[in-house]
């Protein structure tokens, strides 16, 4: 009995409707989306000197990914 009291201490979970998670989520939504493929690509290019093909594909998974947390907010009524 006390081992699951045990696991059950151990496990936290993210309670991901709290107001801070939803506004972290939304924030990084909105970075992701139109930060990643711009601002990123822009400093993988001219800064870090990385090559063209290679910042523009990361670019693009990275608004795949804010557009896939979109998706997520909505889907899940955190955003409406």
């Amino acid at each position: 009995m006390k081992k699951e009291e045990n696991k059950s201490k151990m496990r936290v979970r993210l309670d991901l409707s709290s107001k801070l998670w939803r506004t972290f989520l939304i924030i990084l939504t909105a970075f992701l989306t139109f930060a990643g493929p711009t601002y990123v690509v822009y400093a993988l290019i001219f800064i870090l000197k990385v090559n063209y093909f290679v910042s523009m594909i990361s670019g693009f998974v990275l608004l795949m990914a804010g557009i896939a947390l979109v998706w997520y907010l909505i889907k899940s009524k955190n955003v409406s």
